[in-house]
């Protein structure tokens, strides 16, 4: 049997490996007098042992049964035995249509294997043409989406709603990229910045100092904090209140999050947040949380959406994530937004604040409402007397200073010490160990 080495499958295949090598296993197998419509093979990125597969849609365009099924199976078995991730780059049109039952035993043999593994070894999954019906499904399992820029990801065909720009305002997709290629290159990044399993350290490499140095805003902060070349914001379309990226702090991985002083978490913002900080716990990877919102989101209509099961999911991963956490408040981090975020209630191993920051349970301008209102009797000028009293408010009582000294912060830090702090916090964090009680998996609200 001749193997098409021109096919899209095994380009991508190359353009995924280093120096282009790997290794194919099962080439010979066939499905319906035809090749199986995959690829499998193992070999190196970043010098990492990686497995991966590719649809090829050269044969029954990459038609689905149980022959693929098998293959494909077949490197999850071998990634849970040796601990490598999985990178799965898909484009097929579905299953082999022939009235039979046999292509849902297909899906669903591939679903129990990466169920299997997930927490365990990174998954990537690559969408490089058509990912359609259960194969969306397969594909979405994984740990991060990449789509190419022409890619569609449905159960249902809407090309609107499959695209690559939608799957990326709507969460799907981690990332999008321009061709199959960049995508390709794109998971390449990402695995350079991923353990290889739950039970490995997280990569260390050399590092670039940031050429940022700290300033007055969120960027600078994100900027000066991480490694110099080594951010890769992630989600970046999806949520806007919420940021979330991967990056190095002096040659180690770590996961920043961070919040959007001008807007409110909506339930986007929560679930976008809550999956990131599970994906780091997961495999170990600190997170670095930077906090200065207005809040959540408070409207008969975002409880309707459910508020209030997102933000318990916040907290809730927040809380049992045991990875080395380190939160550090901005500006604003009032009432809930701080519990879930910062507090002792998230198990945040460090907690600092900026001088200038405000923690406490209402925002001034609430707090000056029902706390002092009595002060506010009687003034000649009743808006000048409520800023009056807002900003001693936030001076005093919601200082960083009063939080302090109650223990609330552990430490007020300048923007200038920032990356200093997280550096050395992280240093000392190295060798946390957390042991959970005996339990399957917790139980908080989907």
């Amino acid at each position: 049997m001749e193997k098409n080495l021109n096919s899209p499958a095994r380009q991508l295949l190359t353009a995924l490996f280093d120096d282009g090598a790997y290794q194919e296993i099962g080439s010979y197998i066939m499905e319906k007098d035809a090749p199986a419509g995959v690829v499998t093979a193992y070999g190196y990125v970043n010098g990492n042992p990686v497995y991966a597969f590719a649809q090829d849609k050269s044969i029954e365009n990459g038609a689905v049964g149980m022959a693929q099924a098998e293959k494909i199976s077949k490197l999850y078995g071998l990634a849970s035995k040796t601990g490598a991730p999985i990178v799965g780059i898909y484009d097929s049109y579905g299953a082999f249509m022939d009235g039979s039952a046999g292509s849902l035993n297909a899906y669903s043999i591939m679903m129990e294997q990466a169920a299997a593994v997930s927490g365990v070894v990174p998954q990537i999954s690559v969408i490089a043409g058509v990912c359609a019906g259960s194969a969306a499904m397969m594909a979405c399992t994984a740990d991060f989406v990449i789509m190419a820029e022409d890619a569609e990801l449905f159960f249902t065909p809407n090309i609107e709603q499959s695209s690559a720009q939608t799957c990326a305002e709507n969460g799907i997709s981690a990332l999008n990229a321009s061709s199959p290629e960049e995508a390709v290159v794109q998971a390449r990044k990402l695995i350079n910045l991923l353990p290889v399993n739950n039970m490995a350290c997280t990569p260390c490499m050399e590092y670039d100092a940031p050429s940022v140095t700290a300033g007055t805003d969120f960027a600078s902060y994100v900027e000066s904090i991480a490694d110099g070349e080594s951010l890769l914001e992630v989600y970046g379309d999806y949520a806007g209140a919420a940021y979330t990226a991967l990056a190095t702090v002096t040659g180690s991985t770590v996961g920043i999050v961070g919040t959007n002083k001008d807007m409110k978490l909506t339930v986007d913002d929560c679930n976008k947040l809550a999956r990131f900080v599970r994906t780091c716990d997961a495999f170990s990877i600190p997170v670095i949380t930077l906090i200065d919102t207005l809040g959540f989101e408070g409207s008969a209509e975002t409880e309707t959406a459910g508020s209030v099961r997102a933000l318990t999911r916040l907290a809730g991963s927040y809380a049992e994530a045991t990875t080395p956490k380190i939160s550090v408040v901005t500006g604003n981090a009032v009432g809930s937004v701080f519990v879930a975020l910062a507090g002792k209630g998230c198990n945040a191993d460090f907690s600092y604040a900026f001088e200038n920051a405000c923690i406490a349970p209402l925002m001034p301008e609430a707090a000056v409402e029902f706390l002092w209102h009595d002060r506010l009797k009687g003034c000649d000028d009743l808006k000048a007397k409520r800023q009056e009293l807002v900003k001693e408010y936030a001076q005093t009582v919601a200082s960083a200073e009063a939080a302090a000294k109650i223990g609330t912060v552990d430490e007020i830090i300048t923007p200038a010490d920032l990356r200093n702090t997280i550096s050395k916090s992280l240093s000392m964090l190295e060798g946390k160990r957390v042991t959970n009680l005996p339990k399957k998996h917790n139980n908080f609200p989907f």
